[in-house]
């Protein structure tokens, strides 16, 4: 009897352990951009994958990665859609966030990034836009995978300008008035200016995980409800590889969540979403240099205390 008991109880340690379902029904918010980067978590919510995998996932909108911050730095938010540098500067004074899994980045036929000239600039190619000031959101992903982008097609640091213009909407807008001659766009605004107009100058399909985008979470959450983060962490597997199989299907979404207007869905690109993978040693080395150059940081930080994979294993 007893070591009936005893093989009851393993058997039930190793069904817990191995479940994706968080045990209580934790409450995790969440903050995103209208970027594409987000469409998963819409497709978590609208298929009940948070629900089938018992967390509780409030999302809550922001128009640009300083209230984006802001709203994490103040306890608001549990987690967020950023970069390697984001997290960083996060964690420069001790470990507030960890980066769990890569929410989406560039493959060879699909731009995540994009440098563009307004129809009236007269700029046609990377050697027109030195000293041009391209409107960007600065101490982001968007001023490295563009400073990275233009010095690896010819331009010297000192050739490269750029001007704060930090909310998306007032970027897109700027262009396409020509009051900014240059920026930078994520998709699906970039692709919403190139039908406008606009003109891709340069983008980085050819350097792929310069712009890649990850997902993060509070060190909070993760310390005190591993099973609720991994259980979200399951939801955005399951919806990533759902929209993979069927993009067509989640065109909808991307409307009603303002982040593809209605008249551009038919001509839009999906992107790939990634599984669950990380940024290597080698991508954390290399934001790491560059933004140690430029002081954005004050000094080199760990990657194993920032960038953790105790969530997927």
């Amino acid at each position: 009897m007893r070591k009936f008991v005893l093989l009851v109880f393993m058997v039930a340690i190793i069904l817990t352990g191995c479940s994706p379902v968080a045990a209580t029904k934790t409450t995790i918010k969440f903050a995103y951009l209208p970027i594409v980067d987000s469409l998963p978590l819409f497709v978590a919510q609208k298929e009940g994958l948070f629900e089938k995998y018992n967390v509780n996932v409030e999302l809550v909108p922001v128009t640009s990665a300083p209230e984006r911050d802001q709203l994490f730095q103040a306890g608001q938010v549990d987690g967020v859609i950023n970069e390697l540098l984001n997290a960083m500067l996060f964690n420069k004074d001790g470990v507030k966030v960890q980066v769990v899994r890569h929410a989406l980045m560039a493959d060879d036929k699909t731009a995540h990034f994009f440098v563009l000239a307004s129809s009236s600039s007269g700029i046609t190619d990377v050697a027109s836009l030195k000293g041009v000031e391209i409107g960007i959101s600065q101490g982001t992903i968007i001023e490295y995978v563009t400073t990275r982008l233009l010095e690896e097609n010819g331009l010297a640091k000192d050739d490269i300008k750029y001007v704060a213009i930090p909310k998306l909407p007032d970027r897109l807008a700027l262009l396409l008035s020509g009051e900014a001659k240059a920026v930078v766009l994520p998709d699906p605004l970039a692709s919403m200016a190139l039908a406008k107009g606009a003109i891709n100058i340069i983008d980085d399909t050819k350097n792929p995980a310069a712009g890649a985008s990850v997902i993060s979470l509070s060190k909070k959450l993760i310390d005190s409800d591993p099973a609720a983060a991994s259980a979200f962490l399951k939801a955005i597997d399951e919806a990533s590889a759902m929209i993979n199989a069927d993009p067509a299907k989640f065109k909808s979404l991307l409307a009603e969540n303002k982040v593809v207007p209605p008249d551009l869905l038919e001509t839009f690109t999906f992107p790939v979403f990634p599984g669950a993978t990380l940024p290597t040693q080698e991508d954390w080395d290399d934001v790491t240099a560059w933004a140690l150059k430029g002081g954005i940081l004050p000094q080199a930080l760990d990657y194993a205390g920032s960038v953790t994979d105790a969530l997927l294993k």
